[in-house]
This record gives C-alpha cells, sequence and structure tokens, in this order.
C-alpha cells in the first residue's frame, strides 16, 4: 500500500459500538474524471465532492455487480444537473450547467447559490434485493450534508461524512470518511434498536466528527494511521482494503446503436446533421460516436 492511499477504499468496522465506516482519498482517478471538460473552479469542486461521496456510499455495496447512482437535479439551477455513480470500483460523474449565470458569481458560490432549490436522489442497483431509490431535498450546506440527511430520512441510518477537496496547481485532491450505525454492525439487519441518541453513536460520531479536512487530505497521512488516531482506545477495530477505484465510463458503440435503433425512423432522421450522420456525445467521457440513420456505425 503506498503512503498516500490515494483511489484505495479503506473499509472498517467497530463491532463493539455497532458501526462500520469508509475512508477514501482521491488524486488519479479524480482527475481523470473532471479532465473531461474544461469545467469552472466552482463546478469542479463540487462535482469532485459528489464523486468522492460515490465512492464512498458505492463501497458500502456489498454485491461487486450492484451499483451507485447519486443525483441532484434544480428547479432553475446554475448546476441543472450533478451525477456521480459507482459499480465495482468504476466511478464517473458528469455536472451540466450555465456558464452565463455561472460567471456572475463570486469565487466561492454556496450550495444554494450553485443549486437553488433543488433534490438529491440516491439509487442502489443491486442483484441481490432489487432496485432501491430514495429521494430527498437538497438540504443543508454542502453534498455531504445532503446526504448525511439522505441515510437518516430514507433508510433511517444515522451517519456521519467529512468531505475535503483542494485544487492546486491544476491538480485536484479530495479525501472523505463516512460512519454509520448500525444495530446489527456491518450487516446492518435490523434497525428497531437503532436511534440518533444511541450513546454508542454519540461516541463514535464525537470521535469521528473531529477529523480535519488537513488530516483527509496529507500525503503523508496513511488511513489506516488516520483511523488508529482516531479509534486507538477501542478494544477491535477490523479492517479491510476496498475495490481499487478507476475511471469507469461504460459508454460503447454497440450500445449507443442498440438504443438509437429503438427510435422510430423519422425521429432518426430528425437526428442527422449536414454531414449526414447522427452524432451522439457522451457526457460523462466528452466522446462522440457517429452512427449513419440506420443506426449502423459511420
Amino acid at each position: 500500500m503506498t503512503p498516500t492511499d490515494s483511489d484505495l477504499p479503506l473499509r472498517f468496522t467497530i463491532p463493539e459500538r455497532h458501526a462500520r465506516g469508509r475512508l477514501v482519498r482521491l488524486d488519479g482517478v479524480l482527475n481523470d474524471i473532471l479532465s473531461a471538460h474544461d469545467y469552472p473552479a466552482a463546478v469542479k469542486h463540487v462535482l469532485a465532492e459528489a464523486v468522492t461521496l460515490a465512492a464512498l456510499i458505492g463501497s458500502l455495496l456489498k454485491d461487486a455487480d450492484g451499483q451507485l447512482t447519486m443525483q441532484v437535479q434544480t428547479e432553475g439551477g446554475i448546476i441543472e444537473l450533478l451525477v456521480a455513480d459507482y459499480r465495482d470500483g468504476a466511478l464517473r460523474g458528469h455536472a451540466k450547467f450555465d456558464p452565463d449565470r455561472l460567471a456572475s458569481l463570486g469565487a466561492n458560490p454556496s450550495m444554494f447559490a450553485l443549486f437553488g432549490k433543488g433534490y438529491l436522489a440516491i439509487t442502489f442497483d443491486r442483484n441481490i434485493g432489487g432496485r432501491y431509490q430514495g429521494i430527498v431535498p437538497l438540504d443543508g450546506n454542502s453534498l455531504a450534508e445532503a446526504c448525511q440527511h439522505y441515510f437518516v430520512q430514507s433508510e433511517q441510518v444515522p451517519t456521519l461524512i467529512r468531505l475535503a477537496v483542494e485544487n492546486r496547481d491544476g491538480r485536484c485532491r479530495s479525501g472523505g470518511m463516512l460512519v454509520q450505525h448500525l444495530a446489527e454492525g456491518e450487516a446492518g439487519r435490523e434497525r428497531l434498536h437503532v436511534r440518533l441518541d444511541n450513546p454508542e453513536w454519540e461516541h463514535v460520531e464525537i470521535i469521528a466528527s473531529t477529523t480535519s479536512h488537513a488530516e483527509l487530505l496529507d500525503d503523508d497521512l496513511g488511513l489506516k494511521t488516520l483511523l488508529w488516531r482516531l479509534f486507538h482506545e477501542e478494544d477491535e477495530v477490523r479492517i479491510e482494503n476496498g475495490t481499487a477505484l478507476i475511471k469507469g465510463c461504460r459508454c460503447n458503440i454497440e450500445h449507443i446503436r442498440d438504443v438509437v435503433a429503438r427510435f422510430p425512423e423519422e425521429d432518426r432522421a430528425d437526428m442527422v446533421n449536414e454531414d449526414g450522420l447522427i452524432v451522439v456525445d457522451c457526457a460523462f467521457c466528452s466522446k462522440s460516436f457517429e452512427l449513419t440513420p440506420d443506426a449502423k456505425r459511420a
């Protein structure tokens, strides 16, 4: 394991406190995702937060083929749509925004200034357990706070999330920690006895909340060392590495051809450009795919 532990989540469980958590630090994979578009600083920052949250929440999935999708949609917000998802270690993210309105804001706009009124939707697609989606208002001062609200309201799981993003010398780095209280620890089978004022959870939450932004981003501080700093007084803390993280856009010509072919012939005719081709752009990776009107590869 490298000293920075970049792009490799750390999973941990504190059995006696019925708590589980995830630690992650993103570097290479985050910059690969952000490089697909020339995002302004404010959009790059919030998208980095979303991708980091997707890494934390996605690593809760026990099903290797499961997928976590986090989506923010707004009603007339400067950022109209923000999407990040995770599947088996593969991350991707994209933001759609109004550049003219964004230019009128200051250097460090608030979340409300960027999004206005909106909602957060988190979707879990699992082979076992099927598809589950929770939707909550976009409340709080950050995406991390909105995700905390989601877990409490939609899943009745007390949750603490700490997040840090740094953009220096044209390179973006991030770090995050997610800690939860579950009645059955990592399994979390029964939630009848989960309470926000549970003394075990209050103990873990107080300690975890002392984690600083500097610690989450410190290249010389390994994630295991950070975890030891926080919980070294516990009788037992179980740890294991999660799945290594990569940029994972899943666009391909075969899938796009199949989707376009489902449109009626007259609709496909309307998609044709002046060169006689249908051009489909992938918002996640900024690639363009060219098809003929009969949905064959150009």
